[in-house]
């Protein structure tokens, strides 16, 4: 009886590790499509906002450039593009999201689009604190093929770019704390200084699960 129960617990113990085991497996990227597609020309469409800020689509619009241009992207002129779409009557994310691939391309002769939502844009109130988080995810999608090539989410809070939150010694103190520095968030729309490390850590390269590294880096074709 004895022997059989130990049995048991081994076959028990052996589950157990490998569920272990694959839980904590960081799940992989598949770069291929994306290295078959060599991308060199990006267009950067405008955010869908999911959230109630209505600077959320432009305050990250305004950031996500950078880090593609730093790649070794280029990446299409937020001016000339959100103007070409004006023009042609689209005016919302969501209308212009929903332009097919090969329309896009013929506009404005990009190799792929960045699909891009918004989930989290503001300062939030809550007992004890308040933050500001900007929460987005995006896709790269060949406007060729239509094909996937990547996509990746990031969120960044206000702590984190020196928008420090304090608690004071009591309840009416942390609570009050916490009003003042929604206010101060509100008027100096830090949400914006937030959006910038988001788009920083959505869109930039060198990581195991990031965007490649474009044509024009030195490090093109190294990751």
């Amino acid at each position: 009886m004895i022997k059989f129960l130990s049995h048991k617990l081994f076959a028990a113990l052996s589950v157990l590790c490998l569920l272990s085991a694959c839980a904590s497996t960081p799940q992989q990227t598949d770069y291929t499509a994306f290295r078959n597609s060599k991308p060199r020309t990006i267009l950067v469409l405008p955010p869908v906002n999911e959230t109630s800020d209505i600077k959320a689509t432009y305050g990250m619009l305004a950031q996500m450039t950078m880090p593609l241009a730093e790649a070794g992207y280029y990446v299409v002129p937020v001016a000339e593009m959100d103007e070409t779409f004006k023009h042609n009557g689209l005016t919302t994310p969501t209308d212009i999201q929903n332009v097919a691939p090969a329309k896009l391309r013929e506009i404005f002769g990009a190799d792929a689009a960045l699909y891009t939502t918004v989930t989290n844009y503001g300062t939030k109130f809550v007992v004890f604190d308040s933050r500001t988080v900007v929460t987005a995810n995006a896709k790269l999608v060949d406007l060729r093929s239509g094909d996937e090539l990547w996509k990746g989410s990031a969120s960044a809070n206000g702590k984190e770019v020196g928008v420090n939150v304090g608690v004071g010694y009591g309840l009416i103190s942390a609570i009050a704390q916490s009003v003042v520095t929604q206010v101060a968030h509100t008027l100096t729309d830090k949400s914006f200084d937030v959006a910038g490390l988001t788009s920083q850590r959505l869109l930039a390269s060198g990581g195991k699960t990031t965007v490649l590294y474009g044509p024009h880096s030195p490090k093109y074709g190294t990751d």
